[in-house]
C-alpha cells in the first residue's frame, strides 16, 4: 500500500531515495532547509562565475550508470560527461609534478620512468585493486549493514588479511619513490581517514582512479543534482526549499510526522538524509539511539576550508584538478587526525572548471575552487580564513610560476562554521564518518532507527560511507529497507 513519506534534506542520498520510493508508488516529499536543492553539492553563480560548492570529483561512473539504469535511464539522458585528460595533476616539492593520464598503460609507463620496477609493481597493485573493486561493488556496498554476516562471502573470506593490513603499508612495500607513494595513497583520503588507518581492501579506490578515470559533467557537478531532481519530478516527487525541520514528532515510539514552523505534517514514514547526529536532536532524548559520548568517540572525516575565487585572466600551468603536495603529507594528516589543529603548511586542492567549460566564467576569466582539508570543530574566524588564503595563494603562485593575486575579482570562503550552520554538520565535518576498520558496514550508524518505528536515515554517516557514489547507494539501500519493513 502506498505510503506518505517525508524526506529531510536534499543531498545525493535523499534525492536517490526519493526516486526509488516514488517509483514504488509512494507519495514522496523532500524538505530542504537551504534556498536551493543539492545539500553539499549546491551550486551558486556570482559576477558571471558559476561554482559547485562541494563535490567535484566524478569517480566510479558505473555507480551513476547503475542508479539511472534502475529507472530505465542513462546519465546521458540528463547530462553529458567528458573524461578528463589528464585526470589530475599533482605538484610536489622541487618544482616536480605528475600528470595522471586517462590511460592505465600510460600511468604504468610514467611510474616506470620515475622508479625502475615500479611499473610492474603498479600493474600488480591495480590488478588486486580491480578485483577488490568488483567484490566491493557486487558483494558488499549494496548491503544495508544490518548484520556482520553481510561481510562474510566466499570472496571476502579470501581477502580477510586485507582487512588487517593498511594502504600505507602495502604501498610502501611496493613503491619506494615518495612522490609515487603519495599518488597511490591519495585516493583513500576520499574515505575520510589516513592511509595508515584504512584497510588494504580499500585499495579499490585506486582502481576507481587509475582504472575507471576521472570524469566531468559538462556544466559542473550540479548537473547530477539537477538530473536526479528532474528524474524525481518525473516520478512524482515534490520538493520544498527554505524548509527547516523543527521536530520529528513521535507518538508511542512511532514517527508520525514532522514540524516545520510549528506546523505539523503527518507522515507514514520519515527519512532523514540530513546530518545523523542533528536528526536525532530533533527527537525526544528517550528516542535517540546514540549518545553524545558515542558521537564524540567516532573518527570523523575532515572538515574543509573552501575558497571560491574568480580571476580576470586565464591561468597557466594548471589543469582541471590539481593537488598541491609540495609540503609534508604526513604532518598535515597528523594535524587533522592525531593532534587536531590548524596546519602550519597545509596541502591543498584546486580545480578550475572553466578550463573544461568556459561558460563557468566570464570570457577570458577563470574560476577557481580551493580546498584545504582541516580537522573538524577547529576555531573558525575570518582572520584565520584570510591567513590561510594568503598561505595557499603564495604557494600557488610559486609552484605554478605566475602572479594571480592582483587578478582576483571575486572571492568567497566557506569553513567549519558554515558547515555547521548550513548543513547542521556534526563538528562542521565535510565528508561524514571515516571508513576505518571499526567504522565499516554493520559498525556504522544504522539506516533504520532501533527506537522509533517508521524512522530511517541515509547519507554519509551511515552505510556505505562518505563520497558521492556511496551516497547514491545509501539512498537505494534505505529505500529497500523501507519497502521491506513498511
Amino acid at each position: 500500500m502506498p505510503k506518505t513519506i517525508q524526506i529531510i534534506g536534499s543531498g545525493f542520498s535523499s534525492l536517490a531515495a526519493a526516486c526509488y520510493l516514488a517509483k514504488e508508488g509512494n507519495k514522496v516529499t523532500v524538505y530542504e532547509k537551504n534556498p536551493t536543492l543539492g545539500g553539499r553539492a549546491r551550486q551558486f553563480s556570482e559576477k558571471g562565475f558559476t561554482f559547485d560548492m562541494g563535490p567535484s570529483w566524478y569517480w566510479m561512473p558505473d555507480v551513476f550508470e547503475s542508479f539511472f539504469a534502475d529507472f530505465q535511464k542513462k546519465p546521458s539522458d540528463y547530462y553529458s560527461l567528458e573524461k578528463l585528460s589528464p585526470g589530475y595533476r599533482v605538484f610536489f616539492e622541487n618544482n616536480e609534478h605528475f600528470d595522471v593520464s586517462d590511460d592505465l598503460n600510460t600511468i604504468i609507463a610514467d611510474f616506470e620512468k620515475i622508479e625502475t620496477g615500479s611499473g610492474k609493481q603498479l600493474e600488480k597493485f591495480i590488478s588486486t585493486a580491480k578485483n577488490n573493486y568488483e567484490i566491493a561493488i557486487k558483494n558488499l556496498v549494496y548491503r544495508p549493514g544490518e548484520t556482520i554476516f553481510e561481510l562474510i562471502t566466499p570472496q571476502t573470506a579470501l581477502k580477510i588479511d586485507q582487512f588487517f593490513s593498511n594502504i600505507k603499508k602495502d604501498v610502501r612495500k611496493k613503491i619506494k619513490n615518495k612522490n609515487l607513494q603519495q599518488i597511490l595513497e591519495f585516493p583513500v583520503l576520499f574515505l575520510g581517514a589516513k592511509p595508515s588507518d584504512t584497510p588494504s581492501f580499500y585499495n579499490f579506490m585506486n582502481y576507481a582512479d587509475f582504472g575507471l578515470g576521472t570524469w566531468q559533467p559538462k556544466n559542473g557537478f550540479f548537473d547530477v543534482i539537477q538530473a536526479m531532481v528532474n528524474l524525481g519530478t518525473e516520478l512524482g516527487v515534490t520538493y520544498h526549499t527554505n524548509s527547516s525541520i523543527d521536530e520529528i514528532v513521535v507518538e508511542a515510539n512511532k514517527a508520525t510526522g514532522i514540524k516545520i514552523n510549528n506546523t505539523f505534517l503527518k507522515s507514514d514514514v520519515v527519512l532523514s538524509g540530513a546530518d545523523y547526529h542533528h536528526t536525532e536532536t530533533l527527537l525526544p532524548k528517550s528516542n535517540r539511539q546514540y549518545s553524545e559520548e558515542y558521537w564524540n568517540k567516532k573518527t570523523f572525516a575532515p572538515s574543509s576550508l573552501l575558497f571560491y575565487v574568480g580571476f580576470d585572466k586565464k591561468l597557466e600551468n594548471v589543469c582541471h584538478h590539481n593537488l598541491f603536495f609540495d609540503t609534508d603529507f604526513e604532518k598535515h594528516a597528523l594535524d587533522i587526525y592525531d593532534n587536531p589543529k590548524w596546519p602550519d603548511e597545509p596541502l591543498f586542492y584546486a580545480n578550475f572548471t572553466s578550463i573544461t567549460n568556459e561558460q563557468t566564467a566570464p570570457k577570458g576569466c577563470e574560476n577557481g575552487f580551493f580546498l584545504v582539508p582541516i580537522a573538524p570543530n577547529l576555531e573558525d574566524t575570518e582572520e584565520l580564513r584570510e591567513l590561510y588564503f594568503n598561505k595557499i595563494l603564495k604557494r600557488f603562485e610559486e609552484v605554478t610560476k605566475q602572479d594571480v593575486r592582483k587578478n582576483i575579482i571575486f572571492k568567497k570562503s566557506f569553513c567549519v562554521n558554515d558547515f555547521k550552520s548550513e548543513y547542521n554538520s556534526y563538528k562542521g565535518n565535510a565528508y561524514g564518518m571515516a571508513n576505518t576498520l571499526l567504522q565499516t558496514a554493520v559498525l556504522r550508524p544504522k539506516l533504520k532507527s532501533k527506537k522509533v518505528k517508521n524512522l530511517y536515515f541515509t547519507g554519509q554517516l551511515t552505510v556505505p560511507g562518505p563520497g558521492v557514489p556511496p551516497a547514491l547507494i545509501s539512498g537505494k539501500l534505505v529505500s529497500q529497507l523501507i519497502q521491506k519493513y513498511q
